[in-house]
């Protein structure tokens, strides 16, 4: 265990001194930074007390008590600003440290009025003069990890929404990672909150410090962030590829002022059928909502209204079907040329967007497709 503590320290110390000497560091950058500093401090500070720092230095008895309030406030901010272009945080934000900051003030007197053997006491449960602003705490830390979790994950859902319906493509601008790092913040508050819940609510006495699991995911969540930023350089290195959907291209007024009735909804699908199929625009692997909107002399919101009305599908879907149907003509009317090849020709910018994009189109692999007769079967229907 003390392997892994100490490991987990010292990544935690190692990606914010990386992420503080970064150069061009955006505020999503400082963010991190801070958040992972933190996460070193309470993780530290927890192995200190493991190591029983605290019985010899009483007055470091809960020095970092509060710690769990801030780390959803930081996950939320974080993600907020992964979505925003803010090279600064806005004064609101700030309202989101209170509860970690009246944390500390509820214990001022502790602080600096105990004497040494009186924080032994309470460290040991032999006074219970902080039970209430204890419980307070955990109840906060309970409400607060959940809240922040799901608020972060609405962001990210909202964000995946917006590239769906603007984006034929998602390199640059998907936040998977993100989401992945928000399912796992919310794993541990989860497993947070059940283990307070059976200790503190239920009684429950494990036979093994139950603390242990709650900082063992915390770890687990600090080599992600350590591998995540080794294989994607860009966490650590300055990128210059824009990662944010500006507001300006949401449809946040979704076709309320449209004024396409149903005849030009009719005529406008067709003339955007025919501009596919004719001028083939997805090829482009950069191709946009507001790209094809401008060659159609409409407006992006009136494209994105034929698309989902008349195709029920989104923008990134729809385009990415034209594709997938164009890289099945290809690999059919020549097999001298890989199936990547194909694919990149056909409109695609990587491998495995190719890959999740067929199988989400086709129900199987590209090669898996072309070896089974479901090839034969889909060229009939496409007029072969």
């Amino acid at each position: 265990m003390d392997a892994i503590f100490t490991s987990g320290i010292f990544m935690s110390f190692f990606i914010a001194l990386l992420l503080f000497t970064k150069k061009n560091k955006a505020l999503t950058d400082r963010i991190l930074a801070v958040w992972i500093v933190l996460i070193g401090i309470h993780l530290l500070s927890y192995y200190l007390y493991h190591l029983g720092f605290w019985e010899k230095y009483p007055h470091m008895v809960g020095i970092t008590a509060p710690f769990p309030l801030i780390h959803g406030p930081m996950l939320y901010l974080y993600t907020l600003y992964s979505l925003r272009n803010d090279s600064s945080l806005r004064l609101v934000d700030y309202w989101h440290f209170a509860p970690f900051m009246l944390g500390y003030l509820s214990m001022f007197e502790f602080f600096f009025f105990y004497s040494a053997a009186e924080k032994r006491m309470v460290d040991h449960g032999e006074v219970d003069d902080f039970a209430l602003s204890t419980t307070i705490m955990l109840i906060g830390f309970i409400v607060s990890g959940l809240s922040y979790s799901i608020l972060a994950y609405r962001l990210t859902w909202r964000h995946k929404r917006k590239v769906d319906d603007n984006f034929s493509f998602e390199e640059g601008i998907n936040l998977d990672w993100l989401r992945y790092c928000i399912y796992g913040i919310g794993i541990i508050f989860f497993t947070a909150t059940i283990i307070i819940i059976l200790r503190e609510g239920l009684g429950v006495e494990f036979s093994f410090n139950a603390d242990f699991i709650f900082y063992t995911l915390i770890i687990l969540f600090i080599f992600y962030i350590g591998y995540f930023g080794i294989r994607h350089q860009d966490m650590f290195t300055h990128n210059t590829d824009a990662k944010v959907v500006k507001g300006d291209v949401s449809l946040q007024q979704k076709y309320r002022k449209s004024g396409l009735t149903d005849e030009a909804l009719q005529t406008g699908h067709h003339k955007l059928l025919s501009f596919m199929n004719n001028q083939k625009p997805y090829l482009d692997p950069k191709l946009t909502l507001g790209d094809l909107a401008g060659n159609l002399d409409m407006s992006a919101n009136q494209l994105s209204q034929i698309i989902n009305q008349r195709e029920a599908v989104n923008f990134h879907d729809f385009v990415n079907r034209f594709r997938v149907d164009e890289f099945i003509r290809r690999a059919t009317q020549n097999d001298s040329f890989s199936l990547l090849a194909h694919a990149l020709d056909s409109g695609f910018n990587s491998k495995s967007s190719f890959n999740s994009i067929f199988k989400k189109h086709k129900g199987v692999t590209p090669s898996q497709f072309l070896k089974s007769g479901i090839m034969s079967e889909n060229e009939e229907k496409m007029g072969h």
